[in-house]
Parts: structure tokens; C-alpha cells; sequence
């Protein structure tokens, strides 16, 4: 069972930034999709940015393009989401994800296609 810990979160002025990690342990496989995704109250879960093993293409939702980075240490099984220039509209909870494959780009970013989850970290941009 792959385990995923979310670390970061928390409070910040807009137009700030923060930086989200997720720890993975357990069985993972060296050909995998990892990314986000994020929940704000009263709104259905939707897909922040994810990458996928081998090629090291990077996808983004338009709504932080530009402004998200996702990286990978692959040596500590950690993910990272750098986030710049945070607005309002990214207050949400924040959950990890993780496939043990590589999907294909057309299912990417539906949070159906992931095996595992975290438990989520609270990120609230609010002056």
C-alpha cells in the first residue's frame, strides 16, 4: 500500500507563495503519474498539475499555468508543488496523488484514474 503525507500548507497573504510537499512510501513503481489535485469548499475536486515518470512532461490546469511548478525527487519519493503569486481562488485543500503507471494524457486529469491519495493540506490566501 503506497502512503502519501502532504506537508506545507497554511495561511498567506495574496500574491505570496508557498511550496507543497508529498512524501510517498510503500511499494511504488519506477513508471508512475504524481501530481495534484484540489478541493475548495462548496466545489468539486479538480486537477491542479501532475507529471509522469519517463518523459518528464508536466501538465498544469490553465488556472495556475504559469504560476505552478511540479518537481519530483525521485531519490527522496517526494513531490513538490511551488506555488507563486498565490490568489484567492487557490484557497482549497490541496491532496496529492499517485499512480502506479503512467497514464495516458487523455486521462490525466481525471482524479478517477489515481490509485492513492494523501490527506490533504489546507491552503487559505486571504489578506
Amino acid at each position: 500500500q503506497v502512503q502519501l503525507v502532504e506537508t506545507g500548507g497554511g495561511l498567506v497573504q495574496p500574491g505570496a507563495s508557498l511550496r507543497l510537499s508529498c512524501a510517498a512510501s510503500g511499494p511504488t513503481s519506477s513508471s508512475y503519474t504524481m501530481g495534484w489535485f484540489r478541493q475548495a469548499p462548496g466545489k468539486e475536486r479538480e486537477f491542479v498539475a501532475v507529471l509522469r515518470s519517463g518523459d518528464g512532461n508536466r501538465y498544469y490546469a490553465d488556472s495556475v499555468k504559469g504560476r505552478f511548478t511540479i518537481s519530483r525527487d525521485n531519490a527522496k519519493k517526494t513531490a513538490y508543488l511551488q506555488m507563486n503569486n498565490l490568489i484567492p481562488e487557490d484557497t482549497a485543500v490541496y491532496y496529492c496523488t499517485f499512480h502506479n503507471s503512467r497514464l495516458i494524457s487523455s486521462a490525466l486529469r481525471g482524479g478517477q484514474h489515481y490509485n492513492y491519495w494523501g490527506q490533504g493540506t489546507q491552503v487559505t490566501v486571504s489578506s
